[in-house]
């Protein structure tokens, strides 16, 4: 596979060999060390093979099983008193499971980069092909290849383990005991860049593979899965930040979203820390010794290893002051869609076997999940105020728009400032930027829509292809609009309408700046066309660019992605659009997409659209398969400027053009005058009166597209530009706002403001690589020194991508 990789390119190689063994459970056993920034223990892996791997994509229905939380609940506090009964796993330095060193007494095998392997007793190991001929049973041995990257292997052994029972409220039980089995034999094994690759001397087929083996590892303080830095209190924390290699430099696993399995861990860390994963259940820290916590999560529904997220800080949990404000935690938002369409999924559900809470009465009638939010200390007050109050309101209108929450619980953190994005998903939980909290709910309010809508696209339902990431970010994107404006119940239908068409040509503004400033390749929502879902006989496949640092702050797949629904929305007419949605949801929860699943059932749910021309080809050509801008969007985008909302702003703009050129015709005149007093007289007397008579109440998005309108002007003079930030407080605008003024204050060289530019870098790093771009391009010094100065003092601790990107435009 590595061969066939293009650096030049940036591919990401998916190596895992899941057409051969595919995992279906694996158990963390990890400790978190903040002096030494690495995280070890180990991972033990339980496969299934052979006739029993499962098909993807596949019609046939499987029986699942109504979620009952409360029996989970119990099953969960069983699992924190399991004993440790294991006497040859893998080492724990802190020393309180009483697990043999391993290694011990016997001699260093670790390469240079700290990886251990039997590389000598694995010699001839080059690749799967060689190793392993599945079709005649050849004479080489088989080999298990896992994603795997900057992570040191220090052993690889099976596990000796009775069968697993069917009954869910068993297993998480049998699979801590089996996990904790004692070794019977270690696994030769090698590691290369992007693989670990693992072999059993005499085993030559799959189905006689060891069905459970232990990964004993630890991850490297360079490792690109999490990133240690300290949070906005100066206190330390460690978290998955959603980097383009996922999990495998976290732990060895099976990326491809095909191999789909349920997990538990248990994490230690120190007093004073608290442990956050993406698991069903709110782990409660149990003391192992003094000073050592130990931290027990679970998982029952099945998912991709890439969904699993950590994060270990010391994280405060927000809660409310009075129960006063409880009132909205039980309201039900009412949208006009009939009752019937949220009924129970009949005849069985087509996702694995699984507890389902689709087949539980008390999910499906629950509107609002249990939730909780957690943040550093000196944000605690500003989460209460904004946090607090908006999650249920979005709750409830997401169950309002798609009827039952697919996770059973929430939480919600506010991530430290070098995360690379205003929000992150992850099953239980949503990573927030800091950059969402200040200058009102809007800002806030939407990007916790968008993150809450993940819940059903995205993960309950994701992409089989990572190519295809429209299927989640598009659908998240156009789900935000709807959920927002239910959110928003004294808002009414004509005025969310107007805001949704504002949003429209904004982000119909961004798509054309994006499509001419891009690479056409990485414009294409499904870029392999025909070949998107193939992979290799082994199931290994390459993600052309997954590796491009440009590409994660590219927008086109969002953009694009909900226009598309929007087009079908308005086509197909909302009510009948959101009522086939449903339905999808309830058929294809916990299963794995292409596009083309979406749209036949579309077609094939509301034939009638046949009859218009509207195909499953035609959506391809138009939408998915070509760069640039759709065609039909380019006729649907002109009207979006004449809502009255964009013509509030239309007249806004051309008050300041006004305003600019008086303030322009005045400097001349004055110009041989005292500057100190024509600058007293001119702002007391003539400006004053024009901002007075400027001051009009803006929505934060017709903020935006004012500034963006006025970025369109050549010059605005300096006190034209004071007058603006002081007219709409600019400063204590959403950081959409705030970004814009930014821009402003960069293009017309606005020395007053490169503090504010100063700030944003700092504070607002996930919105804020490309203001780097232009503080270089207009070749003026005092910028450039700013840029330097600001990189300078964030690079040890910005997201990698954003270092790359941002090291590149300056250097």
């Amino acid at each position: 596979m590595e061969t066939q990789l293009d650096p030049s390119k940036d591919d990401l190689p998916l190596m895992a060999n899941t057409s051969h063994m595919l995992m279906k459970h694996y158990v963390l056993d990890l400790d978190v060390d903040f002096k030494s920034q690495i995280i070890e223990g180990s991972i033990v892996l339980f496969f299934e093979t052979g006739s029993s791997c499962r098909k993807v994509g596949s019609s046939v229905e499987r029986a699942c099983h109504p979620r009952s939380d409360e029996t989970f609940k119990i099953q969960a506090f069983e699992l924190c008193h399991i004993p440790v009964t294991n006497a040859s796993a893998c080492s724990s330095k802190t020393g309180y499971n009483d697990f043999a060193v391993c290694g011990k007494g016997e001699k260093d095998t670790s390469d240079k980069n700290g990886n251990h392997s039997n590389r000598a007793q694995a010699s001839g190991i080059s690749s799967s092909k060689k190793c392993c001929d599945i079709e005649n049973h050849g004479s080489e041995d088989f080999l298990l290849v896992l994603d795997c990257c900057d992570l040191c292997v220090l052993k690889v052994e099976e596990v000796d383990v009775a069968a697993v029972p069917d009954r869910w409220e068993e297993q998480l039980y049998y699979y801590t005991c089996c996990s904790q089995a004692p070794g019977c034999g270690e696994l030769l094994f090698t590691t290369s860049t992007w693989s670990l690759e693992i072999r059993k001397a005499g085993i030559r087929i799959p189905r006689d593979f060891p069905r459970a083996i232990r990964i004993c590892y630890k991850t490297k303080p360079e490792g690109r899965s999490v990133t240690w830095t300290t949070d906005q209190s100066g206190r330390p924390c460690v978290y998955t930040m959603g980097s383009p290699l996922n999990n495998r430099a976290l732990f060895p696993c099976q990326e491809p979203p095909v191999a789909m399995s349920t997990w538990q861990a248990t994490v230690r860390a120190a007093t004073g820390f608290v442990v956050l994963m993406s698991g069903e259940n709110s782990a409660e820290p149990i003391q192992l010794q003094e000073g050592i916590f130990s931290w027990n999560y679970y998982v029952t529904m099945p998912m991709p290893a890439s969904t699993f997220t950590i994060a270990v800080g010391c994280w405060i949990e927000v809660k409310r002051e009075s129960l006063a404000t409880e009132v909205m935690t039980n309201d039900v938002i009412s949208l006009p869609f009939s009752k019937a369409d949220f009924r129970l999924v009949e005849g069985g559900c087509g996702h694995l076997e699984s507890p389902c809470r689709f087949q539980n009465p008390g999910a499906t009638s629950q509107p609002v999940i249990p939730h909780r939010v957690f943040a550093p200390w000196c944000l605690k007050d500003l989460c209460a105020e904004i946090l607090l109050e908006l999650i249920p309101q979005c709750l409830s209108a997401a169950h309002a728009t798609l009827g039952t929450h697919p996770f059973s619980r929430l939480d919600v953190l506010i991530v430290p400032s070098n995360f690379s994005s205003l929000g992150m998903a992850s099953p239980h939980i949503i990573f927030l930027s800091q950059s969402v909290l200040p200058g009102g709910s809007h800002l806030c309010g939407t990007r916790l829509c968008h993150e809450i809508a993940h819940a059903w696209f995205g993960l309950a339902i994701g992409a089989r292809d990572w190519t295809e990431e429209w299927i989640s970010e598009g659908f998240a994107t156009h789900l935000e609009d709807v959920f927002w404006a239910a959110a928003q119940q004294q808002l009414p239908c004509h005025e969310a309408r107007e805001q949704q068409e504002l949003k429209a040509l904004l982000r119909w503004r961004r798509l054309r700046d994006e499509v001419q400033n891009s690479e056409e390749e990485l414009q294409v929502l499904r870029p392999k066309k025909e070949n998107t879902g193939e992979t290799s006989e082994s199931g290994a496949s390459i993600i052309k660019h997954g590796l491009k640092a440009e590409k994660i702050f590219m927008q086109v797949h969002y953009l694009k992605g909900n226009f598309l629904l929007r087009s079908l929305a308005r086509r197909i007419g909302e009510a009948t659009y959101f009522t086939f949605l449903r339905k999808f949801v309830q058929k294809f929860h916990g299963q794995l997409i292409l596009s083309q699943d979406f749209l036949y059932m579309l077609l094939e749910d509301i034939p009638e659209q046949k009859g218009y021309g509207l195909s499953v080809e035609s959506i391809f050509q138009n939408w998915l398969d070509t760069s640039g801008i759709p065609k039909p969007l380019l006729e649907e985008s002109r009207t979006w400027k004449e809502g009255r909302l964009a013509q509030q702003v239309t007249a806004e703009v051309a008050k300041w053009i006004q305003v600019n050129r008086r303030a322009k015709k005045g400097s001349k005149r004055k110009r041989g005058q005292d500057e100190v007093a024509f600058q007293k007289e001119f702002q007391s007397k003539i400006m004053s009166r024009l901002c007075t008579a400027l001051h009009r109440h803006l929505l934060p998005d017709q903020l935006v597209l004012l500034l963006e309108s006025l970025l369109e002007e050549k010059t605005l003079c300096p006190r034209t530009l004071q007058c603006l930030e002081k007219t709409y407080r600019l400063q204590e605008q959403d950081a959409e706002v705030r970004h814009r003024w930014c821009e402003l204050v960069v293009k017309h060289k606005y020395a007053a403001g490169y503090s504010a530019v100063e700030k944003f870098l700092w504070e607002d790093q996930a919105m804020g690589v490309y203001l780097y771009g232009e503080l270089m391009v207009n070749e003026d010094a005092k910028q450039q020194e700013l840029a330097h100065k600001c990189f300078a003092a964030a690079r040890e601790q910005m997201d990698m991508s954003s270092a790359k990107v941002v090291a590149e435009m300056l250097f």
